[in-house]
């Protein structure tokens, strides 16, 4: 007997609701991805990870215990806080007298200047491993005094650095060096007291790092320009919508979409390396490295910028029978130039940031300025470079998202 139009199929065949059907096919989908198959895949690659990760815990020395043991860690961390913007003019005391090495003395050697100051120095002879106890008075207070001792063939010998009191003194009990840092014979102690004076002005460190900065930006500049105008040839070759209408079109895109692919693979600082081997250390070096990977990462940017272009004004300047070189002209740059001046300002950003680290191999910029601050442990010369590179890329970054954001 046959079932007329309309009629209902029997309840057992039905599925009592939506939710009855959504609940079996969600039992079948976590019974298909609870297959042992699937478990098996599972911990096999969690097992993989966790050999990986232990491999390169081992690889990489990873010690967390030198990061609580760092024995510079504070001195930079307070560096940081305390960068070198404003500073004093520095006040040099100089005190001589006479002293004896390799014998046990007696009495006290003293030294005194017109202005007040006094050392005494007791004993007035010592020998290795005896103790020498330093008294001074009369100096400004807080300063940084150093004793050393005069060899007389213009080579000195820091023994200690004595800070003053709140009051202008110090007595400090120090042991004399061994024989082979300090012979026996006869010498000169020097007494080198530096003291602050006068009002606050700006620091040479913050004078230097200004002069250095602008000559940062400067160089990513130059380095953006010449870019650009290598890239931007090269955009329209490397441009599939262009180039991919004919074989021969064909092999000058992969070209140079392979072009691209080299020059900017090549990191900025090993590139670099290579400029200061060729014309030296200085900024030249630096536009030079900046140039070759723009032209490649550029040429990237404008290259795909080119490809998104819409296809109707291209295929109505082409109906008029225009040749190709029109067709560019009229059609596609018209498109592109917003993209193209939001990319060029955006790479000069990045070429900002990219120069600051340039000059650690020698390409001129701030960057050669901060190495030199730290290869000679003044950190707090070197927190205020990295500050105003900080301001700088900051104050950039904004700079060229707004221009961005108007252009596009």
């Amino acid at each position: 007997m046959s079932t007329s139009v309309g009629t209902p199929a029997p309840a057992s065949r039905l599925p009592r609701s939506v939710d009855d059907v959504t609940g079996r096919s969600a039992r079948a989908i976590l019974a298909h991805r609870d297959s042992p198959a699937r478990q098996f895949a599972r911990l096999v690659l969690l097992g993989v990870s966790i050999v990986v990760l232990v491999g390169g815990w081992r690889v990489t020395d990873i010690d967390l215990a030198k990061l609580a043991n760092a024995q510079n860690a504070g001195r930079i961390l307070t560096a940081l806080v305390q960068p070198d913007v404003v500073a004093r003019d520095i006040t040099q005391t100089e005190m001589r007298t006479p002293y004896t090495v390799g014998v046990t003395g007696t009495g006290e050697a003293v030294a005194t200047t017109p202005t007040g100051q006094r050392l005494r120095v007791l004993p007035a002879a010592a020998k290795a491993g005896d103790s020498v106890e330093l008294v001074g008075s009369g100096f400004e207070p807080n300063a940084d005094a150093q004793l050393r001792l005069d060899t007389g063939t213009g080579r000195t010998i820091l023994l200690s650095r004595i800070p003053t009191d709140n009051r202008g003194g110090f007595d400090v009990e120090i042991e004399w060096p061994s024989a082979n840092t300090a012979p026996a014979g006869d010498y000169t102690l020097q007494m080198l007291v530096n003291a602050p004076s006068g009002g606050l002005h700006i620091s040479d460190t913050l004078v230097t790092g200004l002069a250095r900065m602008g000559e940062t930006i400067l160089l990513a500049l130059m380095g953006t320009v010449f870019g650009v105008l290598f890239s931007v040839p090269f955009s329209f070759l490397g441009a599939r919508n262009l180039m991919g209408a004919s074989p021969v079109g064909l092999i000058i895109y992969s070209a140079t979409r392979t072009f691209f692919t080299i020059t900017r693979s090549i990191e900025v600082l090993i590139v670099g390396l290579i400029m200061v081997v060729i014309v030296g250390i200085g900024s030249f070096a630096g536009v030079l490295a900046i140039v070759v990977h723009s032209i490649g990462s550029l040429g990237k940017l404008y290259s795909e910028a080119i490809e998104s272009i819409e296809p109707g004004p291209v295929e109505a300047i082409t109906a008029t029978g225009a040749n190709r070189v029109q067709t560019v002209l009229f059609s596609v740059i018209p498109q592109v130039i917003p993209e193209f001046l939001a990319v060029t300002i955006f790479w000069w950003d990045h070429n900002v940031r990219m120069s600051t680290v340039l000059g650690l191999v020698g390409g001129g910029g701030i960057g050669y300025l901060l190495i030199q601050y730290i290869q000679l442990l003044q950190y707090n010369q070197s927190a205020t470079v990295l500050w105003m590179i900080v301001a700088v890329v900051t104050a950039m970054d904004y700079a060229s998202a707004a221009i961005r954001a108007r252009l596009v």
